[in-house]
C-alpha cells in the first residue's frame, strides 16, 4: 500500500469494510469470496488502523448491487462518508460496492469532498486525485458493463429457447409437463371438466363476474396448485372469485399457444418497478398450437375481445359493457347522434312500474370536459320500436333458435352433473385413502391411530355431504328442465313475439339476444321525431323514425275547445257540475282521464278564468249579510223569504255561502213604522220610479 496516500488525518478517522454477495445462494456456496472480503481487514491493520476502529458492514449479504435501494448497509456507509467519519472505504472490488454508475460516482464524489480513501484488491485510491478518480470511474463503468453482459447472455439464452417454444415456463393448472418435456392436459378428469365448464359458462354469460357467480351458486369448486410453502405443487380446490376467473380467461396457454413477453417491467424513480401488461400484438413470441389446449386460438381471441368490451364500461373509451338487469334494452349499445359518444342510462319512477322507465342520456361532455348534456332521449318508445324490429328479424329463425337453446340447456345440465359427480368421486377416493391409512397403522400406537381415525371420519362426512348435495341439485335441475324449460322452448318455436314481450323473461337475457343481432344504435332527437339508426351485426343498417313522445306538461295541457266550453259553462254552473257535464259528453283530459272538480279548478287557475261564484257576484248577487245590511232587514227575514220562494238562493248547499237573487220585476219596499210596518218584498212595474 503506498504510504504517501495514507496520512495522519486518515488514520484519525475510522476504516469501513463493506462486504456483499449478490444472492443468498452465493453466500452459501461462494464461501471463498466472502472470506477474501473479510480478509481486507488485515490490509487496514497493516496501514495503521487499530482493529477496534475497523467497522465491517455486512448486512447487505444476499442483495444485488444494481441499485442502492433496499441496501441499508450501503446507505449507512454513504452517510458515514458524508459526515466525514470515514478515513478509508474498503471493498474487494468495485462491483462489491455498486454495480450502478450513478451510485458509484455519487460515492466517489462524497469521498472526494470528505477526503476519504478507497481501497480494493488492486490498491489504494484518492478520489480527490484526478488520475485516481478517472481510474475509479472506469472501473465502475466496467463493473456496470459486466453486469449488462451477464444479463445479456442469460437473456439471449432465454430468448433463443423461447423463439423455438422450448423454454420451460410453469404451466397453469390443468396442464402439466411430461418427463420428455411435452405439455399435456392434466390426467385428472375432474380438473379437465372444471376448466371446460368455466369456458362454457363464460361463453353463455359473456361476463367474468357472472361466471364466478354461477359457479358459486351451483356449489362447485375450481382447482389450483400451491406455488410455495411445504405443500408446493399440491392440488387444492376452492370456490373461484372474479380475479381467478379472469386469470384463466386471459391465459393463452389454455388455447394451446406458447407465448413469451406478455409483460414489461419499468423502473420507477423511487427504485421500485411497475409491471405493464402488453396487448396481444406486442407480445414478443406467439407460437400457436404448440401443445394441446382446452380451447382454440379463435375462441381465445373472441374471449379477449369480449372482456375488453366489458372493461370499456369503466374507461374513457367506453363503448359497451356486459348486459345488466335493468329494463333498458339499448344498454351499452346506444350512441349519441350529436357527439358520437356512448350514452348512459337514467331511470325515473313511474306510478305502477317498480322497475322504472329508462332515458338515454349523453353526459360525456359533462363528465369529461365540464360541458353540457348533449341530449336526453326517452327510452320507452325507442325500446318498443327496436324490440318490434328484433321480433321481425328473429321470427324466421324460430326453429333454429329453439333447437340451439334446447341443445345448450341439455349440454349445460350434463356438464354440471358431470362436475358434481367427479367431485363426489374425489371425496370418495380421499375417504378410501384415509381408511387405508387407518387400517395400516399399528393398533397399539393409539396416538397415531386416533388421529387417523378422526381424519377418516372427517373424510366420510365430507363425502356424505357432497353426495347428498349432488343428488339434491340434480333433482332440482331435472325438475326445472322438464317442467319449465321444455315448455318455454316449445312455445318459443311458434310464439316468439309473445315470449319476447313476456315480463318473466329476465332483462339481461333479452339484451343478450338483442346483442347477437345489433351492433349499436345511434339516437338523434329532433323537434317532433326521434331518429334511430340501427347497425346490425352483419353490417346492414335500418333507420327508424319515431314520433317524439310528448312531455308531461304537453300531455296535461287542455285543448282550446275544452277551455272555451268550460268558460261558457262557468256562467251557469259550478266546478263539479261542469265536470259531470263534460264526462256525460264523453270528453276526457289530455291524460285520458275523466274530469273532476279538482281538474276544472286547475284549468280555471292556469287560464285565469273567473269562477262561477265570482261571476254571480259580478252580476249583482249578494250574500245574506250584504242583503240585510243594504235594506236594513234581519238575516232571518232574508232566509224566511228564501224559504217562501220570494228570493232565490243560487247556492242552496249549506257548505257554500248563500248568494241571493231577487226575482226580476220585484224590489224591496220599506213599510210603515210599528209592529206591522215591516220591510217586505213587493212587485213593481218597469216604469215605477217611487218605490223604495
Amino acid at each position: 500500500m503506498p504510504d504517501q496516500k495514507v496520512t495522519a488525518d486518515h488514520l484519525r478517522r475510522d476504516a469501513y469494510l463493506y462486504v456483499r454477495q449478490s444472492t443468498l445462494r452465493q453466500v452459501a456456496e461462494n464461501i471463498e469470496s466472502t472470506q477474501r472480503q473479510y480478509a481486507l481487514r488485515d490490509r487496514a491493520v497493516a496501514a495503521g488502523w487499530p482493529a477496534e476502529r475497523i467497522h465491517v458492514i455486512d448486512n447487505d449479504l444476499g442483495k444485488s448491487g444494481s441499485s442502492a435501494i433496499a441496501r441499508d448497509g450501503f446507505q449507512h456507509l454513504v452517510s458515514e462518508v458524508a459526515l466525514g467519519k470515514a478515513g478509508i472505504v474498503m471493498g474487494l472490488e468495485v462491483s462489491r460496492l455498486a454495480r450502478n454508475s450513478a451510485d458509484w460516482h455519487r460515492l466517489i464524489e462524497l469521498c472526494s469532498l470528505s477526503g476519504t480513501l478507497i481501497l480494493d484488491e488492486d490498491g489504494v485510491y484518492d478520489p480527490a486525485s484526478f488520475n485516481d478518480r478517472l481510474l475509479l470511474g472506469l472501473k465502475g463503468t466496467m463493473s456496470e458493463a459486466e453486469l449488462h453482459i451477464i444479463r445479456a447472455r442469460l437473456r439471449g439464452g432465454i430468448l433463443n429457447k423461447a423463439r423455438r417454444g422450448e423454454l420451460e415456463i410453469r404451466p397453469p393448472v390443468g396442464l402439466i409437463y411430461r418427463p420428455d418435456g411435452k405439455i399435456i392436459p392434466d390426467p385428472n378428469i375432474e380438473v379437465q371438466s372444471a376448466i371446460h365448464m368455466l369456458f362454457e359458462t363464460f361463453d353463455r354469460t359473456a361476463s367474468a363476474v357472472k361466471t364466478a357467480r354461477f359457479i358459486r351458486e351451483q356449489g362447485l369448486q375450481f382447482p389450483t396448485r400451491l406455488q410455495s410453502g411445504p405443500n408446493k405443487g399440491e392440488l387444492v380446490w376452492a370456490t373461484p372469485n372474479h380475479a381467478r376467473v379472469l386469470q384463466v380467461l386471459h391465459n393463452p396457454r389454455y388455447a394451446g399457444a406458447f407465448v413469451f413477453g406478455r409483460m414489461r417491467t419499468r423502473r420507477r424513480a423511487d427504485g421500485g418497478s411497475d409491471i405493464i401488461r402488453l396487448p396481444i400484438e406486442e407480445w414478443k413470441f406467439v407460437i400457436k398450437d404448440a401443445h394441446p389446449g382446452y380451447i382454440d386460438w379463435e375462441r381465445f381471441e373472441a374471449n379477449q375481445q369480449r372482456l375488453t368490451d366489458n372493461g370499456r364500461s369503466f374507461r374513457s373509451d367506453r363503448r359497451s359493457g356486459p348486459p345488466r338487469e335493468g329494463p333498458a334494452l339499448l344498454q351499452g349499445r346506444a350512441l349519441c347522434g350529436i357527439c358520437g359518444d356512448r350514452m348512459g342510462i337514467e331511470y325515473h319512477q313511474v306510478r305502477g312500474d317498480v322497475r322504472g322507465k329508462p332515458d338515454y342520456v349523453c353526459k360525456e361532455q359533462v363528465v369529461r370536459r365540464g360541458g353540457k348534456v348533449c341530449q336526453t332521449v326517452p327510452g320507452k318508445a325507442v325500446d318498443a320500436a327496436i324490440g318490434a324490429l328484433l321480433v321481425e328479424l328473429v321470427t324466421p329463425m324460430n326453429l333454429e333458435v329453439t333447437l340451439a337453446i334446447q341443445r345448450e340447456l341439455e349440454s349445460r345440465a350434463a356438464e354440471i352433473n358431470t362436475a358434481r359427480r367427479q367431485h363426489v368421486e374425489r371425496t370418495r377416493y380421499e375417504a378410501e385413502m384415509a381408511r387405508r391409512r387407518y387400517m395400516n397403522v399399528d393398533p397399539d400406537n393409539r396416538l397415531v391411530a386416533n388421529t387417523l381415525e378422526a381424519e377418516w371420519n372427517e373424510r366420510l362426512r365430507i363425502h356424505s355431504e357432497a353426495a347428498a348435495e349432488c343428488d339434491r341439485r340434480a333433482q332440482e335441475q331435472v325438475a326445472t328442465l322438464e317442467d319449465e324449460a321444455y315448455r318455454r322452448i316449445r312455445e318459443l318455436a311458434e310464439q316468439f313475439p309473445r315470449v319476447w314481450n313476456d315480463p318473466r323473461v329476465p332483462s339481461a337475457e333479452r339484451k343478450r339476444i338483442f346483442r347477437l343481432l345489433v351492433e349499436d344504435v345511434t339516437l338523434l332527437k329532433g323537434q317532433t321525431t326521434i331518429t334511430a339508426n340501427v347497425r346490425l351485426s352483419g353490417g346492414a343498417t335500418r333507420t327508424l323514425t319515431l314520433p317524439r313522445p310528448r312531455s308531461i306538461a304537453e300531455i296535461r295541457k287542455f285543448k282550446p275547445d275544452i277551455i272555451a266550453e268550460v268558460d261558457r259553462l262557468l256562467d251557469h254552473h259550478r266546478d263539479q257540475e261542469i265536470a259531470d257535464i263534460l264526462n256525460n259528453r264523453g270528453m276526457q283530459t289530455g291524460e285520458g282521464k275523466p274530469f273532476n272538480q279538482r281538474t276544472i279548478a286547475s284549468l280555471r287557475e292556469s287560464h285565469n278564468l273567473s269562477s262561477h261564484h265570482d261571476r254571480l257576484r259580478h252580476n249583482g248577487l249578494m250574500t245574506t249579510h250584504e242583503l240585510a245590511t243594504r235594506f236594513q232587514i234581519t238575516g232571518s227575514t232574508v232566509r224566511q223569504w228564501g224559504r217562501q220562494g220570494l228570493i232565490k238562493n243560487r247556492y242552496p248547499d249549506s257548505r257554500v255561502s248563500a248568494l241571493w237573487e231577487i226575482p226580476a220585476g220585484h224590489t224591496i219596499a220599506k213599510g210603515k213604522s210599528g209592529r206591522r210596518g215591516s220591510t217586505h218584498l213587493v212587485p213593481v212595474t218597469v216604469n215605477q220610479t217611487n218605490g223604495a
